[in-house]
C-alpha cells in the first residue's frame, strides 16, 4: 500500500463505510475490554455533519479514518482507526501526523487523545509518537488513559 496520504473530509455518503471500518478495526478489543469500545458506539453521522471526520482511501477503498474535535485550547484526536487490511504499513502513524498538522493549522499548541487502558499496544504507539500520559479515569463505563502532546 502506498503511503501517499491525502485525507479528505468525510461526507454523509461515507457514514456506513466508516461505521463498518471502525467495527472491523475495534472488534478484536471487545473480548479484552469486556464490551464494545467507545468508537464502536459513536454517531458518525453527527461527526460528519460537524466536519470532524477525515477519511483516507486507497484505490477507492476506505483504509482509515480520523475524528478531530477542536476544544478550548487543544485539539482532541477523538478516534483514529485503520482497516485491518491496511494495518501494519504505517498508515496509523501517518494519520496521527496528519492530525497533528491539522491541530497546528488550526492554531493549537497541543493535541490530546484517550484510549482504553487495556489497549496496551496503542499506549506504546502513542508514547513513541511523543504523547505523555496525563491521567487515568472512568468515562462512559470505560477505564481510559488520557494523553497529550505539545506541538512544536
Amino acid at each position: 500500500m502506498s503511503l501517499d496520504l491525502k485525507p479528505r473530509l468525510a461526507t454523509s455518503s461515507d457514514k456506513l463505510t466508516i461505521a463498518t471500518l471502525v467495527n472491523e478495526a475495534y472488534t478484536p478489543y471487545i473480548e479484552r475490554i469486556g464490551r464494545k469500545p467507545g468508537p464502536m458506539l459513536e454517531d458518525y453521522g453527527a461527526q460528519i455533519d460537524a466536519g470532524r471526520v477525515y477519511v483516507v482511501e486507497k484505490e477507492g477503498v476506505m483504509s482509515g479514518i480520523l475524528v478531530l474535535i477542536p476544544e478550548e485550547g487543544t485539539m482532541l484526536l477523538d478516534n483514529v482507526a485503520v482497516a485491518p487490511a491496511a494495518q501494519g504499513v504505517g498508515l496509523g502513524k501517518r494519520l496521527m501526523g496528519f492530525a497533528e498538522g491539522k491541530a497546528r493549522e488550526s492554531g493549537f499548541e497541543r493535541i490530546r487523545l484517550y484510549t482504553n487502558e487495556k489497549m496496551v499496544e496503542n499506549l506504546r504507539i502513542y508514547e513513541r509518537l511523543g504523547y505523555v500520559e496525563t491521567h487515568r479515569g472512568w468515562e462512559n463505563g470505560l477505564r481510559r488513559v488520557y494523553m497529550v502532546k505539545v506541538l512544536h
